[in-house]
């Protein structure tokens, strides 16, 4: 787990801005009315916002083309 968590630190730590940038959005600004299907609630403004923060920073991940370097 570890290991996956260092290959993907791009992806983790877009998933965790993203996820307090959600939270901090329901909080701030959220829904008045409660009809809005993603700020109504906290929970499904901090998983989309992980999931488009996430997409967004493994825009950044270095893509490994599979050749090993030979030395």
């Amino acid at each position: 787990m570890k290991k996956w968590i260092v290959v993907n630190k791009w992806i983790v730590s877009g998933a965790l801005l993203g996820a307090i940038g959600g939270y901090t959005y329901y909080h701030f600004v959220g829904c008045a009315s409660g009809t809005c299907m993603i700020t109504s609630r906290p929970f499904n403004s901090i998983i989309y916002f992980g999931l488009v923060g996430a997409l967004f920073f493994s825009l950044f991940k270095k893509e490994h083309d599979g050749r090993t370097k030979k030395q």
